[in-house]
């Protein structure tokens, strides 16, 4: 069982930017897919940015062309750049491995949710 640990979150004002990482205690190389996913008070779990093995991405169209997600396999871990951020983007972010791009979609991981980390956009 990979454990993955999410961290980078803050408190932001609307605008300004924040990275987030996803370590894994193990390696991602042979993983198909890894996936961002947040979820607001009150609201169920979305799906926000998705990469492949082969570096094919997948977007929320909410967060197109605001937020981009990278891996880096040497250091097992999962990137997420958030640009212009909104306060509709509040949320605590999740990272997760999918056998494919499909069950990343179908919310279907491999392993255990994390803990998160808590993205808070405000004046």
């Amino acid at each position: 069982q990979v454990q993955l640990v999410e961290s980078g979150g803050g408190l932001v004002q609307p605008g300004g930017s924040l990275r987030l990482s996803c370590a894994a205690s193990g390696s991602i190389f042979s993983i198909n897919a890894m996936g961002w996913y947040r979820q607001a008070p009150g609201k169920q779990r979305e799906l926000v940015a998705v990469i492949t093995s082969g570096v094919s991405t997948h977007y929320a169209d909410s967060v197109k062309g605001r937020f981009t997600i990278s891996r880096d396999n040497a250091k097992d871990t999962v990137y997420l750049q958030m640009n212009s951020l909104k306060p509709e983007d509040t949320a605590v972010y999740y990272c997760n491995a999918f056998g494919s791009i499909l069950q990343a979609l179908r919310v279907e991981p491999m392993y255990s949710w994390g803990q998160g980390t808590q993205v808070t956009v405000s004046s």
